[in-house]
């Protein structure tokens, strides 16, 4: 709770400073360039946070362009999944402090139509990379994941997320 807090008087301190204020004494409303500034800062503080769990779990991870980071562990046979590709794949997802939110040890495989279900955008560039019996740890930053809302059940808002995941096998 305590980082909560910190958080939030960091993102008010941010978005409050260059602020022109109404000849009323009101503030204005953040411009563009703020709200630009303030995403430019917490996806830089986002990936600080990845690498320094990557440092600290020694992993060998690899960043997309877009900002996914991934590691895989083994490569599968066949071809690489697609678009429309029915999936079904074991999976482990958490956050960075290590809490479990969602596993299919408890709710089975996951399967799902690439590119036609309600997947993060970053569980979905991940899977394209990968081939049945392909094993892989993605962690996903939280404008691939859930953004700013969370999933609004286990996953907290703007938390990065690891996934860890075994395809079974694809149609």
């Amino acid at each position: 709770m305590s980082r909560f807090l910190i958080f939030s008087l960091l993102i008010t301190s941010f978005l409050s400073c260059g602020r022109q204020t109404a000849d009323d004494g009101n503030l204005s409303k953040p411009g563009k360039k703020d709200i630009e500034d303030m995403n430019r800062f917490l996806v830089q503080k986002d990936r600080e946070r990845i690498l320094n769990y990557i440092e600290r779990k020694g992993l060998f991870m690899k960043e997309t362009p877009s900002g996914l980071w991934y590691q895989i562990s083994r490569e599968g046979e066949g071809e690489k999944l697609r678009e429309n590709d029915k999936v079904w794949f074991e999976y482990e997802c958490s956050l960075l402090d290590g809490t479990l939110c969602y596993t299919s040890k408890d709710e089975g495989p996951k399967q799902i139509i690439l590119g036609h279900s309600n997947t993060e955008a970053g569980l979905y560039q991940g899977l394209l990379m990968l081939r049945p019996g392909s094993e892989a740890v993605f962690i996903i930053p939280p404008f691939l994941a859930h953004g700013l809302r969370g999933d609004g059940k286990k996953i907290p808002p703007r938390s990065v997320v690891v996934y860890k995941v075994n395809i079974l096998r694809a149609q």
